[in-house]
């Protein structure tokens, strides 16, 4: 079992930044992969970005390529969020989810099986 708390969401003006952390507590942190989800009002919640467990690979959705980092620390049991260049449509629920232990399918919606409450992110324009 895995327990995963979010914060660091709030209230940004376009083009600033947030940082999202996700702190998880339970098992080996480091044989999870790890990925932020985020849902829009009226919209389904989908994967924004993932990483592997070792940190060694990453996948971003394209409407956040270039402008968000996922990063992990699995001293800290840790996974961040750095969002950059924020735009008003990036205004959504932030999850943070963990897949299986050891799943290699990390960039995939249907792989994430353990959840965070979410935290909130708007964006005004």
């Amino acid at each position: 079992q895995v327990q995963l708390a979010e914060s660091g969401g709030g209230l940004a003006q376009a083009g600033g930044s947030l940082r999202l952390s996700c702190a998880a507590s339970g098992r080996t942190f480091s044989n999870y992969a790890m990925g932020w989800f985020r849902q829009a009002p009226g919209k389904e919640r989908h994967l924004v970005t993932a990483i592997t467990g070792d940190g060694g690979n990453r996948y971003y959705a394209d409407s956040v390529k270039d402008r968000f980092t996922i990063s992990r620390d699995n001293a800290k049991n840790t996974v961040y969020l750095q969002m950059n260049s924020l735009k008003p449509d990036d205004t959504a629920g932030y999850y943070c989810a963990a897949t299986r232990p050891y799943s290699g399918l990390y960039s995939r919606d249907t792989a994430y099986y353990y959840w965070g409450q979410g935290t909130q992110v708007t964006v005004s324009s």
